[in-house]
């Protein structure tokens, strides 16, 4: 299966860089069509590239070999970058249609790339020769030896070194997996609206704010039905139950999370069971016993067992918690007759917090009004760490009404990049909370980075402000902690830029940028009353500082119990027979001691993007891997003075500067002056006394 060769036609505006700041794309112009045909013309290009290097006659060199491949492929980059995001953003049935056809298109392009012997051979030279010094007597630089090494273990691990059969098979196998990781997202994606609760009566919502209520209505209304609409988000826990006073409507709203895509038309168990073998499969034909090892070979944890070690050393002390938190909550709930079911558990967890410590989530949320957490917030921190600096840029658009676009300049007002922000929720959007790239930064190419910032917050009725629970403004400094890596890569070669790192890694930067959310210079200048501009009261502060560790038996527990799950998967062999996914899922994790009738995991099967639709198979662990280098590193922000501009210019030029450009634990140390402490991780989650 190859791409169609027919050129661009020159009226595609894809067809060449972006005239608009910083290349943004001219997303007012571009359509579907032009992007399905700027990908087929970007795949017959790109090969013509890699012919011409693979074909040459001259010696290989790092420069016609290993450059020419970092600049192979700019048609194809640019239009995957838009096409990537429109899709997970603002999906029709015709893009999704497109990411069918293309899905295995894509899949026989990359193995066209890693499986051709001839441009093997030529990497494999370099690679050879890579600390040799060149004819003026001058070797490669780190980041060139670097860029070599990582272009031979990206070949290595697609299967460069099989012989033709091997190759044969595993252009099969990766097919076929492009097209079922595909339809498994696409499935989860129209479940999940499937999956939405309707209520007829206003009185159902009872606990839920007059603009949760409108939002509800608003939702109902955008898809013609009456009533009301409560949509589903990516993760098994929906943050309504906390709120719904109607049990049997927290019940449904429960199980239709639970059982999204496991069903009908859109059921991915059959999927996530094939998915899973053909790993497998693929991870035997290249020398690894089960796909863990074939991920963990490119990871900062390097094998299972280190995996194994850390999460195994975690579920007692989890399991505990989380049982000593179901006590408390059974005793709230027998208060109301109600023998604890998972679908309360949120509720009284809520009602415990309010109680013991005096916190009401939900009165919080006017001190939390979106605008004012970005700006005042989110944007303040930076500028104080980094000295980085945002200019709403209302004469540049997005891909949708909703996105917003910032310039970004440094310390000393020199251009740094854009950033794009698109905060709500909508039907066609995939669920959960993202960072991406539209542009890349290389000296290479000279390109400076165009991120954008991707959530599922609820939009206000027109003319009401939106605002935030506490784990919404958690997640946007998460994510713009991602946002932040991209923005602040100085590398040569586009391989390395932003968030190119492990998979094992790249939480680690977004998971540091998650703490000056409560920090008290920040939270102080962007937490005040939406109406009466009153700073959040030093003593809810002191509330929730003194409750941060209720809930987090049940945190870590449904976060271990989604990781095992993914292990589990990714444990498998070739021949391992799975007739029931449902019956699989539930043997893992007891076999893994974190199976709880009261707390599931983060992520079932059937709707796990993460692991069957995006790219943490086998990685998932890599939440809390990389929280043992957030935890450590908070207290180096914290022996160091917290939110200093020598703290935040030492992080950015020593780590999120260098993207994978150097060993990312090497990255660490540079910050750290010495290895990672799991201490402080396990403190902060009262696995530690």
């Amino acid at each position: 299966m190859s791409p169609d060769s027919a050129p661009l036609p020159p009226d595609n505006p894809l067809l060449s860089v972006s005239a608009l700041p910083y290349r943004l794309p001219p997303f007012a112009e571009i359509s579907a069509e032009h992007c399905h045909e700027a990908l087929l013309a970007g795949m017959a290009e790109q090969r013509a590239e890699i012919a011409a290097i693979a074909g040459s006659t001259d010696a290989p060199t790092f420069e016609n070999t290993i450059v020419a491949l970092e600049r192979s492929g700019a048609l194809l980059t640019r239009a995957w970058n838009v096409f990537g995001n429109l899709t997970s953003s603002v999906s029709t049935p015709r893009l999704r249609q497109i990411e069918r056809e293309l899905a295995p298109l894509q899949a026989a392009h990359s193995d066209a790339i890693h499986l051709d012997p001839q441009l093997f051979a030529r990497v494999d030279a370099v690679h050879t020769a890579r600390h040799e010094a060149g004819p003026d007597g001058a070797g490669l630089d780190d980041e060139a030896v670097r860029l070599v090494e990582r272009y031979h273990l990206d070949f290595v691990l697609a299967g460069a070194q099989l012989d033709e059969a091997g190759r044969a098979r595993l252009r099969e196998l990766n097919r076929e997996l492009s097209t079922l990781s595909t339809a498994f997202g696409q499935n989860l994606q129209l479940a999940t609206e499937a999956a939405a609760v309707r209520v007829a009566d206003a009185a159902e919502l009872d606990g839920l704010s007059a603009e949760e209520i409108a939002g509800a209505a608003r939702a109902a209304a955008d898809r013609g039905l009456d009533g009301f609409l409560l949509p589903i988000l990516l993760p098994t826990g929906q943050p309504v139950l906390t709120k719904l006073r109607d049990r049997e409507l927290r019940r449904r709203i429960f199980e239709a999370s639970l059982g999204r895509a496991s069903n009908g038309e859109h059921d991915n168990r059959p999927v996530a069971v094939r998915i899973a073998r053909l790993r497998a499969e693929r991870a035997r034909l290249l020398g690894f016993d089960t796909h863990a090892d074939l991920v963990l070979a490119d990871s900062t944890a390097r094998t299972t067992a280190a995996v194994d070690s850390m999460l195994s050393s975690m579920v007692p002390a989890s399991v505990a918690n989380a049982d000593a938190e179901a006590a408390v909550l059974a005793d709230a709930a027998a208060r109301d007759g109600v023998e604890l079911a998972p679908w309360d558990w949120a509720f009284y967890s809520e009602q415990v917090r309010s109680e013991r410590y005096a916190v009401d989530t939900a009165a919080l949320r006017p001190y939390f009004e979106l605008d004012r957490v970005l700006v005042d917030g989110v944007f303040h921190a930076a500028e104080l760490l980094y000295g980085y600096r945002f200019a709403p840029r209302a004469d540049l658009a997005g891909y949708h009404p909703d996105v917003r676009v910032w310039e970004v300049s440094g310390a000393d007002g020199g251009s740094v990049g854009l950033y794009l922000g698109d905060f709500f929720a909508r039907e066609g959007k995939r669920g959960g909370a993202w960072m991406s790239s539209f542009v890349r930064q290389s000296r290479l190419l000279g390109t400076q980075p165009v991120v954008v910032n991707n959530l599922n917050v609820t939009q206000a009725p027109q003319g009401q402000p939106t605002l935030l629970t506490l784990d919404e403004v958690n997640t946007l400094f998460h994510e713009f902690g991602h946002a932040l890596h991209g923005l602040s890569s100085a590398v040569t070669y586009p391989r390395f830029s932003g968030t190119a790192v492990p998979r094992d890694f790249v939480e680690f930067p977004s998971q540091v940028n998650e703490m000056w959310a409560l920090w008290p210079e920040v939270l102080r200048n962007y937490a005040r009353h939406v109406t009466t501009g009153e700073p959040l009261p030093r003593s809810l502060v002191e509330s929730i500082d003194a409750g941060r560790l209720w809930g987090e038996g049940f945190a870590t527990l449904e976060y271990l119990a989604a990781t095992l799950l993914d292990q589990a998967w990714h444990r498998i062999t070739p021949d391992t027979e799975v007739d029931d996914p449902i019956a699989f899922e539930r043997q893992a994790l007891t076999e893994a001691g974190v199976a709880s009738a009261l707390v599931p995991p983060r992520y079932r099967t059937t709707y796990f993007q993460h692991i069957f639709a995006g790219g943490y198979a086998a990685g998932y662990y890599s939440y809390i891997w990389s929280e043992v280098l957030d935890a450590d590193t908070v207290e180096w922000f914290k022996e160091n003075g917290g939110l200093r501009r020598e703290n935040g210019d030492a992080f950015r030029s020593r780590l999120l500067a260098v993207g994978g450009s150097v060993d990312p634990l090497a990255a660490f140390r540079a910050v750290r002056g010495r290895d990672a402490d799991p201490g402080p991780l396990l403190r902060r989650r009262g696995l530690l006394a």
